[in-house]
């Protein structure tokens, strides 16, 4: 799935993302709003790793996301 139908469909992406990122708040992903910079973002800031692994868990999570 491309990050244009998962920011389209961010309500239901936003359960999604809480399975696979637990520590992000609903408040968090309510400001992120379908933005995958802002939420590559928060998740390196949520869990200390570096923006290329952040953006790399991304990536693999929007490749497996199916709605």
């Amino acid at each position: 799935m491309n990050w244009d139908q998962i920011a389209g469909n961010w309500k239901q992406a936003k359960g999604k993302v809480k399975e696979q990122w637990g520590k992000l708040t609903d408040d968090q992903l309510d400001v992120i709003d379908g933005k995958r910079d802002q939420l590559v973002g928060r998740i390196q800031e949520a869990y200390g790793i570096e923006r290329e692994r952040a953006e790399a868990d991304v990536r693999a999570w929007e490749s497996r996301t199916r709605f």
